[in-house]
């Protein structure tokens, strides 16, 4: 396992050529006002801007694509006073990774799928007047022996230059997006992201409170365990999973969390210590919490969760069946046999960094993408937007 610091800074995104389309939808994003991260605007930034020299500031509309193990995700965002507006979004599960740990192969049927939903993106570019991009793809390219074959199809069929990130980029990502839901008052932070292929964690300490810092030089500590919802949930079974079943998915995800538990062994000893998530685990968690009759993005974003309330939505949801998670609007089908093991990844995180309490995030690497392009283009400089 490797132990690195802030990851160097992203490659400037591609633009995207105006093509004829209609309009775009409305979504529910659509004219909230954000600041960089995803994070409601408010007096101040929630990151000033770092000075940039090689760019000139644009106007118009970005965009930053996610294409992960399981998900499809778009958000398309206008620069503002206080950070940025989403004026559309678009996420779909597409399953890319669906059956990759066992041929080592990106199948017809998955790439099927992500291919539709990726032409959906780029018509949401296109009519949203997009004037750059950033088009990632993180674990299922990366371990696809076909991964190049399958970015040129992208390129060729639907216009997108998808790009293949590392994982050290894809922590640094996960960082630059949520940070900014830090305690202020916490001098330690492990931030982790549990995604489809893999799941990112990093150790974070020092001031949080310094507006002009990038969150990525807090960076202690940080790893990229090769193993996610959909790997370990094909590996082990997601459709009824019994009690042993899940400490067994506890114990080998503890076993590969283990070099990076030694390295950030003083994390949790800090003043006000406290863990952050961002993924579709915590935020159907917190959901569940809440008792929301369907997902609500403002109520979950930022939301703070005792530790016992953390282990009453885990039990809780140890103690459905298939259907019934399947029935549940916060889960839904697409889910219902992913959810647990992404329980047993943060259960495995929580055991090796006790904490009181967990902050729920619903944002991460495309906030990461928009704030990056956004810094690189000067967007933020004294006496643009006000």
């Amino acid at each position: 396992m490797r132990d690195e610091s802030a990851a160097a800074g992203l490659a400037a995104g591609s633009a995207v050529m105006p093509m004829r389309t209609p309009a775009g939808s409305q979504l529910p994003h659509e004219g909230t006002s954000l600041a960089p991260g995803g994070y409601p605007a408010g007096p101040e930034p929630v990151y000033a801007p770092r000075p940039t020299h090689t760019r000139t500031a644009r106007r118009g509309a970005y965009a930053a694509l996610d294409l992960g193990t399981n998900n499809c995700r778009l958000l398309v965002a206008e620069p503002a006073s206080h950070g940025f507006r989403v004026i559309d979004a678009f996420s779909r599960i597409v399953r890319l990774g669906e059956g990759l740990s066992a041929s080592d192969r990106l199948n017809p049927v998955a790439i099927d799928r992500t291919i539709e939903a990726l032409r959906i993106c780029r018509m949401k570019m296109e009519s949203r007047g997009v004037v750059r991009s950033k088009v990632i793809a993180t674990e299922a390219c990366r371990l696809a022996v076909n991964g190049a074959e399958f970015v040129e199809q992208v390129r060729r069929e639907v216009g997108l230059d998808l790009e293949i990130v590392d994982r050290q980029t894809e922590a640094y990502l996960a960082v630059t997006g949520c940070a900014a839901l830090a305690d202020p008052n916490a001098e330690s932070v492990v931030i982790f992201d549990i995604g489809g292929g893999s799941t990112e964690i990093a150790w974070l300490d020092g001031e949080a409170t310094n507006p002009s810092a990038d969150p990525t030089l807090r960076i202690r500590a940080w790893d990229s365990l090769p193993v996610g919802v959909v790997t370990l949930a094909e590996k082990h079974g997601g459709f009824e999973v019994t009690r042993m079943m899940f400490e067994g998915m506890v114990e080998e995800v503890g076993d590969l969390l283990a070099p990076f538990a030694i390295r950030a062994a003083a994390a949790a000893t800090a003043p006000y210590f406290h863990l952050l998530g961002t993924s579709g685990t915590v935020t159907t968690l917190a959901a569940m919490h809440l008792r929301l009759p369907r997902y609500e993005r403002r109520r979950v974003d930022g939301l703070w969760m005792a530790d016992f309330e953390v282990t009453d939505a885990i039990e809780d949801l140890l103690d459905t069946r298939l259907d019934q998670r399947a029935d549940n609007p916060c889960i839904g089908r697409d889910r219902a046999d992913l959810v647990l093991a992404g329980c047993a990844i943060l259960e495995a995180i929580r055991r090796v960094f006790p904490s009181e309490r967990l902050r729920i995030a619903d944002r991460g690497l495309r906030e990461g993408l928009l704030m990056n392009m956004m810094r690189e283009d000067g967007v933020w400089r004294r006496g643009r937007y006000r």
